[in-house]
């Protein structure tokens, strides 16, 4: 953590942020440790989900109005991936085909720019499915 930080500063950023969960999560790193460097709560969604940041400069990041809902339009599976996981594409692999073998409709949408990722619906980029327009677990 203080190497991020020394580089965050050394970088000229105004903090550093991380995502975190009232409930812990296991593919979440832990709060509690990010609050001994300081680090606070800032913004949550209504599922659950924490922003937690150190501001060097006193700016506060926050979730993006969809990503706090967690909610889409369409009522058929979606799934957003990114390619942090070295795994998504096995993933993406089985559910193509389950889907397919049992005529499920589903888009697929690959979070691939920095403006797709701010519009997300989900504060998760790395894979988040909805279905009926709600987050699944």
């Amino acid at each position: 953590m203080e190497s991020c930080l020394d580089d965050a500063r050394a970088q000229g950023k105004s903090g550093v942020c991380m995502l975190g969960a009232r409930k812990q999560k296991g593919w979440l790193s832990d709060q509690a440790f990010a609050r001994r460097y300081g680090f606070e709560t800032v913004d949550e969604t209504e599922n659950g989900y924490e922003l937690l940041a150190l501001s060097f400069d006193g700016t506060k990041p926050r979730f993006a109005e969809g990503a706090r809902r967690c909610v889409i339009e369409e009522q058929e599976l979606a799934v957003f991936y990114d390619d942090q996981c070295p795994y998504i594409w096995q993933s993406l692999e089985q559910v193509k085909k389950f889907c397919r073998e049992n005529d499920v409709p589903v888009s697929f949408i690959h979070v691939d720019t920095l403006e797709k990722a701010k519009r997300l619906p989900v504060c998760l980029t790395t894979g988040a499915c909805f279905t009926e327009g709600n987050l699944r677990r």
